[in-house]
């Protein structure tokens, strides 16, 4: 299995680790250290010597409660970071964006992959991509940033989000994306509550199942400190054994802030996976 990203091809022979870098003054865990241009930049070449195998640019808080910045402001925040990383590092660029102007000016900057929480859900977003030949991934969330962790509800968490998942696929594929230029995020954190984390990962098999890869993003979330009862800046460890188990249950992309220490995880996981044939 690969995943293409426009000009770039991904081998998903073994897990790959999607790095972090959030250029937000407010973002839930990282938020103001990469807002300077130059720190930005550093953070994506330690990523990258780390073994990101993506980075994962984010002018957006999509933290529980926030509300989105204009889209001259995101663009102002996302924009030279593309470039920069794209003039300078052999890496694939992801943007997490939701919007099709934005979308139509990072591929124009040298992004290949677009990470949309709102799983190219907004008008026009899914055609930017598709327009761009980008390599996409198309997350789950119930409801909005703004709104999404008060009471959220679900018959069956797992059908419910599989099904969505399922749609937002066939939704992709008919509007000119290739099955192999898509991934799926069942979207921990956003719109879900402790059990529904809980019945997610233990079911995390029935994702990946869909026909394309699985992302899964639980580094430093809610989720962690739930189980942990860590606050954000403590929660390595616990977003590490997480990605390891993740790894180990079949997911093809980690989404995480601490590269090498998750790099390392996946590595295990996926040796697990296949019977210790490392």
């Amino acid at each position: 299995m690969h995943l293409r990203c426009r000009s770039r091809t991904l081998p998903l022979a073994g897990p790959l680790v999607m790095g972090v870098l959030n250029v937000t003054p407010d973002s839930f865990s990282d938020g103001g250290q990469h807002v300077a241009h130059d720190a930005a930049l550093a953070a994506a070449r330690r990523m990258v010597a780390e073994g990101a195998a993506i980075i994962d640019v984010g002018g957006e808080s999509t933290r529980p409660g926030s509300s989105p910045p204009s889209v001259d402001e995101e663009l102002r925040r996302v924009l030279p970071v593309v470039r920069a990383i794209a003039a300078e590092l052999d890496v694939v660029i992801s943007v997490d964006t939701s919007r099709p102007e934005v979308i139509a000016a990072v591929l124009a900057a040298g992004a290949h992959f677009i990470n949309d929480v709102r799983g190219l859900t907004l008008p026009g977003a899914l055609e930017a991509a598709a327009a761009g030949g980008a390599g996409v991934c198309v997350m789950h969330m119930q409801g909005t940033p703004a709104t999404m962790q008060r009471a959220p509800h679900y018959d069956d968490v797992v059908t419910e989000v599989r099904d969505w998942l399922l749609g937002r696929i066939a939704a992709c594929r008919d509007g000119g994306i290739a099955a192999d230029a898509i991934v799926v995020d069942p979207g921990f954190g956003f719109g879900k509550d402790a059990s529904h984390h809980l019945a997610m990962f233990a079911a995390l098999e029935a994702f990946t199942t869909l026909g394309v890869p699985l992302l899964v993003g639980v580094s430093r979330k809610s989720m962690v400190g739930q189980l942990t009862g860590r606050p954000v800046a403590e929660r390595t460890a616990g977003s590490v054994a997480l990605a390891a188990i993740a790894a180990e249950r079949g997911a093809a992309v980690l989404r995480a802030h601490d590269v090498a220490a998750t790099v390392d995880a996946v590595r295990i996981g996926a040796a697990l996976r296949r019977g210790g044939n490392a």
